[in-house]
């Protein structure tokens, strides 16, 4: 059975971090591990991890942020930029918390900040882990129905319960029955807070620059990936239908020091859905035991 943290047991504090506040919980001791969550409507840190966050802060100092845009942090995200924005935001937390270096986890939108990071500062990262990323492979094929639902979520008629009810239960995992009405009551409260709505965290490019913006968040473009000595792992579902799984193999392909582990019967949701098998998994790959 997977523990799931409780809130009460974190510490919590809010961050300037660049003239914004950035949200983070902490628990545990030792090596640091910042958990990236991904970037689905009300999505938040502590709630994306909510089954990993006690197994690993039995070994590591577990350090989970609202990431800009989302959950406790100041809204808005540098549209022309975003991973890049993230990647920014995240290495000043890292400064202030006075870390050299952390271990990265990232899902789907986090896991596209951890790459960024990483590539624009591999010695502020240890080793990380990527389940899902965004970012892989964009520009070479057609977006997913998932993403299509993701991204279309704050537009034509505006978010509504429903909407987040179908992307969660068709897109977001591979056994809709595992997720309770709760979880989309939570999220859904979330993703209507009005500064979100007016300007929402991840959405489709535009303007005179959209095809430059689609071309840098595409990571298999970015030379540097071949180079990237970073160890990883990633944890791809294998029945994702927001990024396609695909995705793994392009990674491995490129990076030098990567193993990828396909995640049988599982959505995009990999740390949620496997919950055990990934904080095994995570666990034993920081720690350089696998």
């Amino acid at each position: 059975m997977t523990t799931q943290i409780q809130p009460s047991s974190m510490h919590e504090s809010l961050l300037d971090i660049a003239g914004k506040k950035i949200f983070v919980a902490e628990t545990g001791d030792g090596p640091p591990v910042l958990l990236l969550h991904g970037g689905g409507p009300g999505a938040s840190g502590v709630s994306n991890y909510s089954r990993n966050i006690a197994e690993l802060a039995k070994e590591y100092r577990v350090i989970v942020p609202d990431l800009p845009g989302y959950g406790r942090s100041t809204k808005g995200v540098d549209g022309s930029d975003p991973f890049g924005y993230l990647a920014d935001h995240i290495r000043g937390l890292l400064d202030r918390l006075g870390l050299d270096k952390a271990h990265l986890v990232g899902n789907s939108y986090g896991g596209a900040c951890a790459l960024r990071l990483a590539l624009d500062t591999p010695d502020r990262v240890g080793r990380m882990v990527l389940m899902g990323p965004g970012g892989i492979g964009t520009t070479r094929a057609l977006p997913t129905p998932g993403l299509n639902s993701l991204l279309g979520y704050y537009t034509g008629d505006g978010p509504s319960r429903l909407k987040l009810e179908k992307f969660i239960r068709t897109y977001l995992v591979f056994n809709a029955a595992q997720v309770p009405a709760s979880v989309i009551d939570s999220r859904y409260r979330d993703s209507i807070d009005p500064e979100v709505v007016a300007n929402p965290p991840l959405t489709r490019p535009s303007g005179p620059n959209a095809l430059r913006t689609v071309w840098r968040t595409d990571f298999t473009r970015d030379r540097r990936l071949a180079r990237l000595p970073v160890p990883t792992l990633v944890l791809w579902g294998a029945a994702d239908k927001v990024n396609r799984p695909s995705g793994g193999r392009m990674l491995a392909d490129r990076m030098p020091n990567c193993d990828l582990y396909m995640v049988a019967n599982t959505g995009h949701w990999v740390q949620w859905e496997r919950a055990e098998l990934f904080n095994s998994l995570c666990a034993d790959f920081l720690a350089g035991r696998r």
